[in-house]
């Protein structure tokens, strides 16, 4: 499975998950910053789930 988070350029902001995981409900929070750790800006970032054939790519709204 793997969670990442992309900006609205679809440059690669930060990976939150990249492993295999069990099945079920799993809860993830994103602190705001990216790969390297600095804090990034508020605005639309793009968050993407794969998992096996399952894709899926949502917007979401940062504000601090």
């Amino acid at each position: 499975v793997s969670l990442k988070i992309y900006d609205i350029l679809g440059r690669e902001v930060r990976t939150l998950v990249n492993s295999e995981q069990n099945i079920g409900i799993h809860n993830v929070q994103w602190n705001g910053n990216n790969n390297y750790g600095n804090k990034v800006s508020s605005g639309i970032y793009l968050y993407k789930i794969e998992a096996g054939d399952f894709i899926m790519t949502k917007k979401m709204l940062l504000l601090k």
